[in-house]
């Protein structure tokens, strides 16, 4: 437990953490992975070169200083960290870790006259608060779905049973348990976490569950990254190759509502949404929803969406391609989504809940455009495939 003295010193370094902390965390992640080459696969390293990562703990860690004295208005944001961390197998080992090197890189880049002993005392002891808090938060879950029906802790091995192309890009992978055992159900949105070796290093990634839970197999639909590291090496694996996977998790799910229910994607953004979509036919509520993809060549699942359709009268979809030839699959437009575009294609009673995902710039004019058009901001909903950040 923080004393008082304590919780004033961390809110003492708030502007520090406001003007410096990416340059903070940057350091941080140097540190650790040059010295501890045993949680590098719990890292991405396309986001610690794109600099995603050391932005998203810099606001993490601005977001626990500027709310230690009330941690309950942190949201969210713990959910999120606890989920990704159990896709990941974070562990309480891990911990020691990464709080020595926080601590140490606090000392080097803030310098011995601000990072006194007293200071580097007190974050050390919040350290150890939300450090405390995560691994109990970890450890239920771990527990809950380890003593769930076709639940595991850990690793569990996987077959390829089927590789399907699903466009130019994407290929959906159905993964089979080698022990034929069942899995545990997972909700609409949810992830699975993977582990690869890829020239003998080990690489942790976190995929989209593509299908409704039928207890007997996941799907997940990779797209191939140029210079992907993990898709790369999954899109050359064959039918019969083991993987080893990490139970779902994820807090990004469908929520039980009967209001219009609007699925908005870009690109491989629509790998949630498909499961979700299944969920949602199974009510009565009316679904709206809406791909849009760069061509009809990258357009993944297009065939089951409109054979949904046709089947449920309370679905309605809408395509949007930035660039069209005379191919068959017309879209509804063509060119960047545009508000009055969107407008046309929402419900009128804008009382509805909305889910977004794609790349950040896309959520971010998504984002903007619903509220503009009059949908209440605590029904939209969005998730990251990378680090979270702000949508400006």
């Amino acid at each position: 437990m923080l004393c008082a003295e304590q919780r004033a010193l961390i809110k003492a370094t708030v502007p520090l953490l406001e003007s410096g902390g990416e340059a903070l965390t940057t350091h941080f992640y140097r540190l650790m992975l040059a010295e501890h080459p045993e949680v590098r696969p719990l890292f991405n390293q396309a986001h610690q070169a794109s600099g995603d990562q050391p932005r998203a703990l810099a606001n993490g860690v601005l977001m626990y200083a500027k709310h230690i004295d009330q941690l309950e208005q942190l949201g969210g944001l713990v959910s999120q960290i606890v989920n990704k961390h159990v896709a990941l197998q974070v562990l309480p080992e891990h911990y020691p870790i990464v709080g020595s090197c926080l601590l140490r890189a606090i000392r080097e880049v803030l310098g011995t006259e601000i990072a006194t002993d007293e200071v580097i005392a007190a974050w050390a002891a919040a350290y150890q608060q939300l450090a405390d808090i995560l691994i109990d938060a970890e450890e239920q879950t771990y527990r809950t779905t380890a003593e769930a029906t076709g639940g595991w802790r850990g690793a569990r091995r996987f077959r390829i049973a089927r590789k399907v192309a699903e466009s130019d890009e994407i290929t959906s992978f159905y993964l089979q348990p080698e022990d034929g055992g069942p899995v545990v159900a997972h909700k609409p949105g949810q992830y699975i976490g993977l582990r690869l070796l890829v020239d003998g290093e080990e690489v942790r990634r976190n995929y989209s569950l593509s299908a409704a839970s039928n207890g007997s197999e996941y799907r997940i639909s990779v797209k191939r990254e140029e210079g992907g590291v993990a898709s790369n090496t999954l899109h050359g694996m064959s039918e019969g190759e083991i993987l080893e996977l990490f139970a779902p998790a994820g807090d990004f799910t469908l929520e039980p509502s009967d209001k219009p229910l609007v699925l908005i994607s870009g690109g491989v953004g629509i790998t949630p949404t498909l499961a979700m979509l299944e969920e949602a036919l199974q009510t009565s509520r009316p679904v709206h929803f809406i791909h849009c993809a760069r061509n009809a060549g990258v357009h993944a699942f297009r065939e089951w969406v409109d054979g949904l359709a046709e089947r449920h009268t309370q679905l309605k979809r809408f395509y949007c391609y930035d660039e069209h030839d005379d191919s068959e699959a017309q879209p509804d437009a063509v060119g960047l989504m545009t508000a009055e575009q969107l407008d046309s294609w929402l419900p009128e009673n804008r009382d509805l809940d909305a889910y977004y995902l794609g790349p950040k710039p896309f959520m971010a004019a998504i984002r903007r455009q619903l509220k503009a058009l009059g949908v209440p901001e605590q029904q939209l909903r969005h998730e990251f495939f990378g680090p979270a950040s702000a949508l400006q």
